[in-house]
């Protein structure tokens, strides 16, 4: 009997330990709540910038002495993942999803196809963030961020 209680406690636990009891906040949902602002999601992007080039910086020191700074290698650049990821998702259900309209292109094609590829761009870049240590993709990212908010912001 004592046998059975266990195994039941244990595939109880089990069950229950694929489901998070910590609240995840995202980024956006895909309903009209009005909560987020574009000026919100512009600061959320750029929080994600600095947050990558400190990962990059921080990797490039470590990776002096990469045994004995394994772990913290790991980490900077797991962050250094998740943050990149974040602007990529951002773009896609922020951007592409809520914010940039095919009808857009309707009243100036020019326009949509501009705001277009500024996103693909720096969806790109957030990848090759992800990819390599090398600073300039972040302050290529930085950049493109801000053509793509004035090129946004001109259509408000």
């Amino acid at each position: 009997m004592k046998t059975i209680l266990n195994l039941t406690a244990v595939a109880t636990i089990s069950a229950f330990s694929s489901l998070s009891l910590t609240p995840v906040a995202q980024a956006h949902c895909e309903v009209p709540c009005g909560i987020y602002s574009d000026d919100t999601v512009f600061t959320d992007l750029h929080t994600h910038m600095d947050t990558i080039e400190k990962a990059m910086e921080q990797i490039n020191e470590l990776s002096k002495d990469p045994g004995k700074n394994a772990n913290q290698l790991i980490r900077w650049v797991n962050n250094k993942e998740l943050h990149a990821s974040k602007i990529q998702e951002i773009v896609a259900q922020y951007f592409l999803t809520q914010r940039v309209k095919p009808s857009e292109a309707e009243k100036d094609k020019n326009s949509y196809l501009l705001k277009l590829t500024q996103l693909h761009n720096i969806t790109v870049l957030a990848m090759k963030c992800k990819q390599t240590t090398d600073l300039e993709n972040v302050h290529k990212l930085h950049n493109t961020i801000d053509a793509f908010r004035k090129t946004y912001k001109a259509g408000k």
